[in-house]
């Protein structure tokens, strides 16, 4: 069973991207040498600040334009995902999703894919990669990505110094690559989770066609932003949603540890960075309609609201039990935060909180 014809997927991303900035050959390779040179800065910065000290080697930093984030991500997707599909299908001796989606086809679906890969690789300043092969004899798995031409494009855009915005952005990435070389056990629990999303899907063309159906009914409270639900959570089972939670429970923590991060290291480092974050939200929140209406369609801009959610669940951690206390999250999967959690900071520290010590 194929859902998804990768390779249309990609040439369909790479011809409507656009490339970004222009840069004389001189300036385009003095920005990937700095940015190669920010990322290695940047993670002294991010081991003195978080208290985590990764054993062994970090990944790699691969600085890409546009369609090298596209290549690479359409990699991760194909080798991720299609074997857990083929295996769903073969549990449940499923051999094809039935007419419906049969007429559409894997091209269609491919150029699908395609379309909106493009339009985020406009948008990706950087990217820790946990899709594709898992952790090799050394442990080392994922890499961490910069797109040069976004961040050349979103520096000029808001006007800020590029050193300091450059900093300010390899700190964010950074910190998830620090993150998940901390805690080895990370990445194999976000393949989990994506093999239970994907274990919850129903196969069956008749629900899948009255999910959708039931789907396109909300699409105009989405666009005119009277709903919270993405046109994903809306065709979603109930299992699905689910574990939906948990996995908006860790990227909750993981996008707003970074984001904490990004800003508290301190103006020392990034004399510009109150400046920068006021700009960059600002920029966030702006946008002509049509962008703003992909943003609610596919729950960007909910995503967002939800790293908020998660930038205030570690501070109000540290505030209370120090940094070393929020750091036992990054122990075991049993110590992360759900969704509910994530907003409501008391219920995880009192769920983890290590028993009173037995005196004679």
């Amino acid at each position: 069973m194929k859902l998804v014809d990768w390779r249309v997927a990609t040439a369909t991303a790479t011809a409507l991207v656009p490339p970004g900035p222009r840069l004389p050959l001189e300036k385009a390779v003095a920005t990937v040498e700095d940015l190669r040179g920010l990322a290695a800065e940047a993670d002294s910065h991010v081991r003195g600040f978080t208290e985590l000290d990764p054993a062994g080697e970090v990944a790699v930093v691969t600085v890409v334009d546009r369609p090298g984030w596209i290549r690479s991500n359409v990699e991760g997707f194909r080798t991720l995902l299609d074997p857990m599909l083929e295996s769903l299908a073969a549990k449940r001796k499923v051999s094809s999703l039935g007419p419906i989606v049969g007429a559409i086809g894997p091209r269609a679906t491919g150029a699908e894919v395609g379309a909106l890969l493009a339009y985020l690789a406009t948008r990706v300043l950087g990217q820790f990669e946990l899709l594709g092969p898992a952790p090799d004899e050394s442990g080392e798995a994922g890499r961490l990505t910069l797109v040069a031409p976004n961040i050349v494009a979103t520096e000029q855009a808001l006007g800020v110094d590029p050193h300091d915005f450059r900093l300010w952005v390899c700190l964010h990435e950074v910190t998830h690559r620090t993150q998940f070389a901390a805690a080895p056990w990370l990445q194999p629990h976000v393949r989990e989770l994506l093999g239970s999303y994907l274990s919850a899907s129903d196969l069956d063309p008749a629900a899948v066609v009255s999910r959708l159906r039931g789907a396109l009914g909300s699409v105009g409270e989405i666009v005119r932003g009277r709903s919270d639900l993405s046109l994903l959570e809306l065709v979603q089972t109930p299992e699905q949603r689910a574990v939906l939670d948990r996995v908006t429970g860790l990227m909750s923590l993981l996008e707003g540890h970074a984001d904490v991060v990004m800003d508290g290291v301190g103006p020392d480092v990034v004399p510009s960075v109150a400046a920068i974050r006021d700009r960059f939200e600002g920029r966030r929140r702006s946008g002509n309609p049509v962008e703003r209406m992909v943003r609610r369609l596919f729950g960007i801009e909910m995503k967002m609201k939800q790293y908020a959610e998660g930038a205030r669940f570690v501070r109000a951690v540290v505030d209370e039990v120090g940094m070393s206390g929020l750091n036992r999250v990054w122990t075991g999967p049993e110590m992360l935060p759900t969704g509910a959690e994530i907003r409501e900071p008391p219920a995880w520290l009192a769920r983890t909180a290590e028993p009173p010590a037995v005196t004679a």
